[in-house]
């Protein structure tokens, strides 16, 4: 992939880029996780330094073509101008007369910020022809593309995929360090290599774990997912979220597992609750004994020792996925526990994205803890699927 440097004397250039500010809100509106948006400050930064006029693309949300105020990208802009020490002009729209006079307006080193691109019916749009005449009122704001959103890197869309072939393109100071993390942990890691997968559902995650069964050492496994590996053993799960059609084939990632030697490591004790709720009294028991009347919130505290220990004699490890309810205080310990082993790897430790970078920001670590906290964790998970990734591809 090109970089930035390979794109020449920037000076007085308008100057593309595509970044992932895709960022929580609450109720009011406040930003509740600003991380993507800190993410992308080096690489706008470096823009600005070259003399650019920089132009933001970007999305919140899902208003699936639709303009609606609540996502609007306003927060987003007001954050990263706090960050950068300078103004963010946000136009009122995507490629209309706000963003033409927004462009027009800018001087060597300022930045500009089109509104949510998702805005756009077609941004999302799978006939390419209809990607491509977006894509193309795109160019017109630029005379180069930088890609710097790799959170959404393994979408074909308009801003991410089709803009990149109009206009010469590099990679972000932000995807290329995604990216060459993600080649250390498929080209020849460091072993150990242990992989901490959790989350609600088995089924986003079944074409990683047949890849990773393949490249890790040790798979180990919380969050709502274990309860249809815990199922797979033969053990009731009482009301645990349970995924029964997903069974034989976990099953059968047990079976492949014991025949390679590598280990799929359970929780051995379950964290429950007789309801889904944050007050709810948990109570912890063994996880082939869940009474039929709970249902299992996180792993329990035997548990969180025993994958911790796992962590911390790994050279590599990958984690994707809280263990359990990690936004409730009394479902966040085998969140914790895992986030803390990750602080004292030697060597790689990487923080896969999504909920998980949430998670360890929201319990209260810092993110330089860490090897690396991946802006996205979808991309990251099909790098590792071994997946062709559009938004890399068309940068060359």
């Amino acid at each position: 992939m090109k970089t930035v440097a390979d794109l020449g004397d920037l000076s007085g250039k308008r100057v593309l880029i595509r970044c992932d500010l895709n960022v929580p809100l609450d109720d009011d509106r406040q930003i509740t996780d600003d991380g993507r948006i800190r993410a992308s400050v080096p690489t706008l930064q470096q823009l600005r330094g070259a003399g650019a006029r920089v132009v933001v693309m970007a999305h919140l949300g899902r208003p699936k073509g639709q303009v609606k105020p609540e996502f609007s990208l306003a927060p987003a802009a007001a954050r990263l101008a706090e960050l950068l020490g300078t103004e963010v002009r946000l136009a009122e729209d995507v490629v209309g007369e706000s963003a033409r006079q927004v462009v027009d307006g800018l001087a060597d080193g300022e930045v500009a910020m089109l509104e949510n691109v998702r805005f756009e019916p077609a941004e999302e749009s799978k006939d390419a022809d209809e990607r491509a005449a977006l894509a193309k009122a795109y160019a017109a704001f630029g005379d180069v593309f930088v890609s710097d959103g790799f959170g959404v890197v393994h979408r074909k869309q308009a801003s991410v995929y089709d803009v990149a072939q109009l206009l010469p393109s590099a990679a972000g100071s932000l995807v290329q360090a995604e990216v060459e993390v993600l080649q250390r942990l498929t080209s020849d890691p460091a072993r150990p290599y242990a992989v901490v997968l959790g989350g609600a559902k088995v089924s986003d995650k079944l074409a990683v774990i047949d890849n990773l069964l393949k490249t890790a050492d040790t798979l180990l496994v919380g969050g709502g997912m274990v309860f249809t590996f815990l199922a797979a053993q033969g053990h009731a799960v009482g009301k645990s979220l349970l995924e029964e059609d997903q069974v034989e084939t976990v099953r059968g990632y047990l079976a492949e597992a014991e025949r390679t030697g590598k280990q799929i490591v359970l929780p051995t004790d379950i964290v429950v609750a007789p309801e889904f709720t944050a007050d709810a009294e948990p109570t912890v028991v063994a996880a082939d004994a869940i009474p039929s009347d709970q249902l299992g919130l996180d792993i329990g505290p035997e548990s969180a020792e025993a994958f911790a220990a796992a962590i911390r004699s790994s050279r590599t490890v990958f984690w994707n996925g809280p263990m359990g309810v990690a936004e409730w205080e009394a479902f966040a310990g085998g969140t914790r526990a895992v986030a803390q082993a990750l602080t004292e790897v030697d060597g790689l430790s990487v923080v896969g994205g999504g909920d998980s970078a949430a998670a360890v920001r929201a319990l209260g670590f810092a993110d330089d803890a860490f090897g690396h906290i991946s802006t996205g964790g979808g991309a990251s998970l099909e790098y590792l699927e071994g997946k062709q990734l559009p938004g890399l591809d068309a940068l060359g």
